[in-house]
């Protein structure tokens, strides 16, 4: 059954529109034996991303796993998205339960929304 979420559209006010976009390591936990590949339960990985150049306000954000490296005995168990979005950056986390086991994840990013228009001046 699908619920249906009310959301509103983000209008954009001028042709000022940037786009801006990455692809991030969030972490590589097989490696040094981190609580993503050894850990059980509820476990959480949280990373700041900055822009390349601040937005007018806070962009759309869309977030997406890019690369994901699980255990083949294990159930798997991801939660991915972007949260505390500001127009300089936003974080992404990373979440997991139960006896899933991560060794690595990457995250694929885009952002999309209004720039500052070059003749603006902030005085205050």
């Amino acid at each position: 059954m699908w619920v249906k979420r009310v959301m509103v559209m983000k209008r954009l006010r001028n042709h000022w529109i940037g786009i801006d976009q990455g692809d991030n390591v969030l972490f590589s936990d097989f490696e040094d034996g981190g609580e993503m590949w050894t850990g059980t339960g509820p476990r959480e990985r949280r990373r700041r991303v900055t822009f390349g150049e601040s937005f007018r306000s806070a962009p759309a954000v869309h977030v997406a796993l890019s690369l994901s490296d699980l255990h083949h005995a294990t159930n798997v168990r991801t939660d991915i998205a972007a949260e505390a979005v500001d127009a300089t950056g936003f974080d992404v986390v990373f979440r997991t339960w139960g006896d899933t086991k991560v060794a690595r994840a990457r995250v694929r990013w885009m952002a999309i929304g209004e720039l500052r228009d070059s003749d603006e001046w902030e005085l205050y």
